[in-house]
């Protein structure tokens, strides 16, 4: 029997703050979890991809995930991205953020090293064995270059703290498939935010969402109309934040919806190399996007 789990709802990626020295602020980390709680967010993600994940050492990776475990103080789950080289760097950052008090995983492939099936598979079992925690599993063939089917995941459905499924390959044929196949046995959540309705819609239970952390009401919004059935609504908050949500399925999202948190006030633009803050014509092109978003907001 798997694990039992309560995730559903809308579980914000959270990016990481610093100063402009480039070490990290986990004042300001924490100032925009606060904010993201007030908002009514169902859970937290850290040190996913919009976290910069890759960009930190282990140390500074517990360091932020104590801060806050101790912010969040219980309210909603909090969870820990895990994005490592090998495997066996995964199994420890998993060792190490449950020490430091996580309730869950969300785990990706192995970076750099395209993995083929057999590989990917004992990715995961190896990182499920190494931590009692509940893992969700980070499907994005696009950017990782591995693609995590539902066959694999019917490989892996005797591993009882493997419980959910992010589903970001883009193309929402997928959920049903993941469905049809997998029945009841995972939680399955959107991973993308440009397909989201469509993924609600279709049976996901939680959207791991990236925009949620610049525009948190209009996304809440979102979500409590999709899932009570008021589709006109939802459609019409969909379309406003269509231009923001493809923000999300960009290579520099991070950048992006870094310079939207902070036109909203929620922490600065700064990131860690190799990514650097925008300039010229893509950030005036972004910021308009995000400006005439804001603009026009619903009420």
């Amino acid at each position: 029997m798997p694990l039992q789990v309560d995730w559903h709802g809308v579980y914000p990626a959270v990016p990481t703050q610093f100063h402009d020295d480039f070490s990290l602020d986990i004042p300001a980390t924490m100032k925009h979890v606060e904010v993201l709680l007030e908002n009514g967010v169902h859970g937290i993600i850290m040190l996913g991809t919009i976290g910069e994940n890759c960009s930190l050492t282990l140390d500074e990776k517990v360091e932020v995930l104590k801060a806050t475990v101790k912010c969040v103080d219980g309210r909603v789950p909090v969870l820990n991205g895990v994005a490592e080289f090998t495997t066996r760097g995964a199994c420890e950052t998993a060792q190490q953020a449950e020490q430091a008090g996580v309730d869950g995983l969300m785990v990706m492939p192995a970076m750099v090293y395209n993995s083929d099936g057999r590989e990917t598979v004992q990715h995961f079992r190896s990182v499920a064995a190494s931590t009692s925690l509940p893992i969700m599993c980070y499907n994005n063939p696009p950017v990782y270059r591995v693609d995590i089917t539902p066959e694999m995941f019917q490989q892996m459905a005797d591993v009882e703290n493997i419980v959910c499924i992010k589903e970001a390959s883009g193309d929402v044929r997928r959920i049903t498939d993941l469905f049809n196949a997998l029945g009841d046995r995972y939680l399955i959540f959107s991973g993308l935010d440009d397909v989201a309705l469509e993924s609600i819609l279709l049976g996901c239970c939680g959207w791991v969402s990236g925009l949620v952390d610049a525009f948190p009401r209009e996304n809440r919004l979102l979500w409590d109309a999709a899932t009570s059935g008021d589709f006109q609504k939802a459609l019409e908050v969909y379309r406003w934040y269509m231009p923001l949500l493809h923000l999300d399925a960009h290579p520099k999202l991070v950048q992006y919806i870094k310079l939207a948190c902070a036109e909203l006030g929620y922490g600065t633009e700064t990131v860690r190399a190799p990514r650097l803050p925008l300039v010229g014509e893509e950030r005036e092109r972004i910021l308009k996007i995000i400006r005439d978003s804001i603009a026009t907001r619903p009420a």
